[in-house]
């Protein structure tokens, strides 16, 4: 039996907000930086030992460097604001390790394959695409619905032949 979808309320996203924050551009911007700086890191840990040790040791690091975020947190507290009836993160929401953990092994093996780098990269980002397309488009995990259009499409099939071009054309000299 399949569980009812949550309320509007608590939904993930504010499906009522349309503008655009520079911050938030900026913000996700700099996300993807950091990601291809951890696929590199991860790669290496790969190449030097394997898919699993690169994924034991990034998360062991991620943890540590939480620690020590929470504990300034901790240190720098101020009264939490009274929060009534906020309701529970369902069970799903707790398995981003378990993903994250699968995503460290796979990159960790593809960045050291003739993919190299920028082909695991673009191939991740069009599985990113499509993946975030189905879930707008379904509301999967508590997503709001959003009906996907041609340009949605048209996006996609532009990364595609991006990551084609990177793939094939982009061996660079070697």
């Amino acid at each position: 039996m399949v569980p009812p979808l949550p309320l509007a309320d608590s939904l993930m996203t504010d499906p009522t907000s349309t503008r655009l924050n520079p911050l938030h551009l900026a913000a996700a911007f700099g996300t993807g930086c950091l990601l291809t700086l951890m696929v590199h890191f991860n790669g290496e840990l790969g190449r030097y030992g394997n898919a699993l040790f690169a994924s034991w040791a990034a998360h062991g690091t991620g943890t540590v460097a939480a620690l020590v975020f929470l504990g300034l947190l901790w240190v720098r507290r101020r009264p939490a604001p009274v929060v009534t009836d906020k309701p529970k993160a369902p069970w799903w929401a707790y398995l981003g390790g378990l993903s994250g953990a699968i995503t460290v092994i796979l990159t960790s093996m593809t960045v050291n394959s003739p993919l190299a780098l920028s082909g695991t990269l673009a191939l991740g980002l069009a599985g990113q695409v499509i993946f975030s397309l189905a879930a707008d488009r379904w509301g999967f995990l508590g997503m709001p619905r959003r009906k996907t259009d041609l340009g949605d499409y048209a996006a996609l099939a532009l990364i595609v032949a991006g990551s084609a071009l990177i793939i094939f054309f982009g061996k660079g000299a070697a």
